[in-house]
């Protein structure tokens, strides 16, 4: 089963999907952040990052993934962020 999320933001939609069987755990080994997926996980990723990077996607738009919440069991919180200042 594929999972859809959309948001809006300044009147701009947009769809955040799961890949069927995604599975993504992000680790913090103090020095190192991992982000340890299957490839159905690292497509989702990929998918997160693309839809952050769409034009007309305003600065600031983010998205939480926690655990039981798009990441494995045990999982450090990430955010995504688009941040267009230099």
């Amino acid at each position: 089963m594929t999972t859809h999320v959309s948001t809006e933001t300044d009147g701009a939609t947009r769809v955040f999907t799961w890949g069927e069987g995604a599975r993504i755990e992000v680790r913090n080994l103090g020095e190192e952040i991992v982000v340890e997926a299957n490839a159905a996980g690292l497509k989702t990723l990929a998918g997160h990052l693309l839809t952050l990077a769409q034009d007309g996607t305003p600065d600031g738009t983010h998205l939480h993934l926690e655990e039981n919440n798009g990441l494995a069991e045990g999982s450090v919180s990430l955010v995504l962020e688009r941040c267009d200042d230099e």
